[in-house]
């Protein structure tokens, strides 16, 4: 390939302050080190996590910094100790590292890994590499890492835990997704909620993750699928996906909880709240039956104070629970749910609404905050 081992100079979108438009620049970018593979990006989608570091309200901001996360590329080359992949290899990057030797990657009730700083949240670790340095130059100025991939660039490094190795055939322009979005909410529903079949659950949020979660259920076998928006035009993608009833809260004379309880005579097996925000987790918990009702937090507000909870909420026989990359082991999981996709065990073509060029990324963030679309993929 003629670049093994030298500094690549190519394009990425740097966020260089909160609350600004990121700037189309020429970076450099490093070769790989020990363990470290470098790669090239082919197709990246944008997902609401990707604005927390920028965001103005945000508590944890480090910049500059080369942001994107959902994305799926091509081995350019690897560094020293890389025995599990070689240039040309198909793979999608992934957030949630598996070394395949701590005591949670041994674990089968976690998906976690030692690799992580587990006092901080995965979209605020692994802002350099391991060896606290940046492979990311600009104008002379070294740049941070973001959530141990920064997709938005055309060339960027990842440690060969962060990295999963897909079938050559895999369409790079709808598997990207499953770095974060759809994984998150369809692995939501069947490893975390662990919905059965014949229920009912409840979808709070219908971007890229609640669909997925829909997506979940419906696979799971769940009988009546009640899907949440304030924003209506969601609701004919959730139908497709197996929505049995959508609700929009701004439309009601009564909160919505308590809508659902009336539905569902006495309240949903499993809700799953992928939205996030106070509001809205009171709202996921409040729809669950007492005696067995499950509630699962997916989506995380910037700056939101949190839930409240009595004990006699859950002295009740209701259970909480929480998910991380919807519960997958990546490095084991990611390339099975590529095999499953291309075997139309799950449809991921609907949630791509728009697909644009990579210079076109302030567009795809427009979109994304305008609720116009679910995922845009962006194309170098």
């Amino acid at each position: 390939m003629g670049t093994n081992g030298k500094v690549i100079k190519c394009k990425a979108a740097i966020a260089w302050e909160a609350g600004k438009p990121l700037c189309i620049e020429e970076v450099e970018v490093a070769p790989p080190k020990a363990h470290e593979i470098r790669i090239q990006i082919i197709a990246i989608s944008v997902c609401h996590t990707d604005t927390h570091p920028i965001d103005p309200k945000s508590e944890e901001t480090f910049l500059p910094v080369i942001l994107g996360h959902e994305a799926a590329g091509i081995v350019e080359s690897v560094g020293p100790g890389v025995t599990n992949f070689k240039p040309g290899d198909k793979v999608i990057p992934l957030y949630m590292p598996q070394c395949r030797k701590c005591k949670f990657c041994l674990s089968p009730f976690t998906n976690l890994c030692e690799k992580l700083n587990l006092d901080k949240s995965p979209v605020v670790d692994q802002e350099l590499m391991e060896d606290k340095t940046s492979r990311f130059t600009c104008k002379g100025k070294s740049i941070y890492h973001f959530m141990g991939i920064s997709a938005f660039s055309q060339y960027t490094v990842v440690s060969d835990k962060n990295l999963a190795k897909i079938d050559d055939d895999a369409n790079l322009e709808r598997v990207c997704l499953l770095g974060c979005g759809f994984s998150t909410g369809y692995g939501a529903a069947l490893n975390n909620a662990k919905v059965t079949p014949g229920s009912t659950c409840a979808i709070f949020g219908l971007g890229g993750v609640g669909l997925s979660a829909i997506t979940g259920c419906k696979v799971a076998g769940a009988s009546r699928i009640i899907a949440i928006d304030i924003n209506s035009e969601k609701f004919t993608k959730a139908k497709a996906l197996g929505a049995t009833d959508c609700l929009n809260p701004r439309d009601l004379d009564k909160p919505v909880q308590k809508v659902i309880i009336e539905m569902t005579k006495g309240g949903v097996d499993f809700a799953l709240d992928c939205a996030g925000g106070s509001e809205t987790m009171r709202a996921a918990l409040d729809c669950t039956k007492v005696g067995g009702g499950s509630c699962t937090f997916i989506g995380v507000a910037v700056g939101d104070k949190g839930l409240t909870i009595s004990p006699l909420e859950l002295i009740m026989g209701r259970t909480i629970n929480g998910t991380t990359f919807g519960g997958w082991k990546g490095v084991d999981s990611v390339p099975k749910l590529v095999t499953d996709y291309k075997n139309k065990k799950f449809d991921l073509d609907v949630l791509v609404t728009h697909t644009l060029p990579f210079d076109k990324i302030n567009e795809a963030f427009d979109l994304m905050h305008q609720g116009k679309s679910i995922r845009t993929v962006l194309i170098f």
